[in-house]
């Protein structure tokens, strides 16, 4: 049996040893990594009959969606002739003479009551054929979320897949004040880094959040008490609560699909075990009876299966065991360590750490046949999330010894860099869609 001294320093230590560093809320992303064959498109400028300019320019923030995500071959805006505000005598050859295959164009105006209304139309350039067209009535504070549903709609109607752009974004950052020791920061921005909003700050460490289905809540794990306590706070009003205090480890939260219960790692019986947590009653129900090490649970799509990590085979690897209990199932074989697991929506495939050659990189497990596929190749890659459209990984990697983000598309094919302009930045979460977002008229 191990000590709980142990089980403590093996669970924790991963986690703990990433935030070393300073670091700071500005945010750019660059992309490494394109699809070899982008689809050409068009974003030309919303007109805008002022007065005054926009708080955020809608077509200049879809047109850096498109391009953000590697699959678009995005029309320099100066290769641009003419702005169309609407589909009257569209001069197709024209557009075609700039390769692109798609067109985006629209409008925006202001109303008497200070909202905007803006409209926008995707066109098929070369059958000539509109693709979408829709009319939204917003405040300024929603212009810019409009602009990423927009970038949504166009990636659905061009790919034949939702888009992720109108989602969220959490991650942990710690900064080195002037004086003083250094904090710990729960952030939260828009999926492109936009308007990072400051959730917790501690000067303690801040760990492994996790959004509620709904997009409204967080789980994470905080050690302002000098030791692990399980947190549930709102993001909007930024009220908490406290969900798991028990002797020993509290730690890895992971909701359930209906929001109703919690999967997490708890040694309060003396080993690190998993448990699931009913929200309502407050009731524990224990998973895992094993002497090794069980971890990092994450939940089925369907709530019928979770995973997760445990050393039991001598390594960590990750199994499987069914929601309501049972004999769980190793499901990694490749690889002298294979960790942090979480499902791809459509529950086919797992997103986890692996290591090879010493090397800890992201890769995809087929579920299936469980065949495992490297999509990187960098040395120290960790806590990877799926995107909720399950097209782009986003984890946390290291970059000139600073930890930064990063993301990869599913297959492997896109890459993307997340910079901040200085120090650490660790343990990202990538929200679920927020539905109250999708206001089209």
């Amino acid at each position: 049996m191990r000590s709980r001294r142990g089980v403590a320093l093996w669970v924790l230590a991963a986690v703990m040893a990433a935030l070393v560093a300073p670091a700071r809320a500005m945010l750019t992303i660059e992309i490494t990594r394109g699809a070899e064959t982008g689809i050409p498109v068009a974003v030309a400028p919303f007109t805008w009959p002022g007065p005054g300019p926009l708080p955020h320019d809608v077509s200049a923030v879809v047109a850096a969606d498109l391009a953000r995500s590697g699959l678009f071959n995005v029309v320099a805006r100066d290769r641009i002739q003419g702005i169309p505000a609407d589909n009257r005598n569209l001069p197709f050859d024209r557009w075609r003479a700039t390769e692109a295959e798609a067109l985006v164009i629209g409008n925006v105006q202001k109303l008497a009551n200070g909202r905007y209304q803006v409209e926008f139309r995707l066109f098929d350039v070369i059958r000539r054929t509109q693709l979408a067209g829709f009319r939204y009535t917003v405040g300024p504070e929603l212009l810019r979320r409009t602009a990423h549903q927009i970038s949504d709609i166009v990636h659905e109607k061009l790919t034949g897949h939702p888009g992720a752009f109108n989602t969220r974004i959490a991650y942990i950052t710690r900064e080195q004040p002037a004086s003083g020791p250094p904090r710990f920061l729960l952030r939260v921005a828009d999926a492109d880094g936009y308007g990072p909003q400051e959730i917790v700050n501690s000067i303690e460490p801040l760990l492994s959040p996790a959004w509620s289905p709904d997009g409204k809540q967080l789980a994470y794990v905080s050690f302002e008490k000098k030791r692990p306590i399980l947190y549930l706070q709102d993001v909007a009003t930024r009220r908490r609560e406290v969900l798991a205090d028990f002797q020993g480890i509290n730690s890895a939260p992971a909701w359930s699909p209906d929001g109703k219960r919690l999967a997490l790692t708890l040694s309060r019986d003396g080993n690190a075990e998993i448990y699931v947590l009913d929200l309502a009653t407050r009731a524990l129900t224990r998973l895992t009876n094993e002497p090794a090490i069980d971890t990092e649970p994450a939940w089925s799509p369907d709530g019928q299966a979770i995973v997760f990590t445990s050393d039991r085979s001598g390594q960590p690897q990750i199994y499987r065991v069914a929601a309501a209990g049972g004999t769980p199932e190793r499901l990694t074989f490749e690889g002298d360590y294979n960790a942090r697991a979480s499902y791809a929506p459509d529950g086919k495939t797992l997103t986890l750490v692996s290591r090879h050659n010493g090397r800890y990189h992201i890769a995809v497990l087929q579920v299936d046949n469980k065949s495992l596929q490297v999509l990187t190749d960098s040395v120290l890659d960790e806590s990877p999330t799926y995107a909720p459209n399950g097209r782009l990984i986003l984890y946390a990697t290291e970059v000139r010894g600073r930890g930064v983000l990063a993301s990869v598309s599913a297959e492997g094919r896109t890459r993307q860099l997340y910079r901040f302009d200085q120090g650490d930045v660790r343990e990202p979460a990538w929200s679920p869609y927020n539905r109250e977002l999708q206001y089209k008229e």
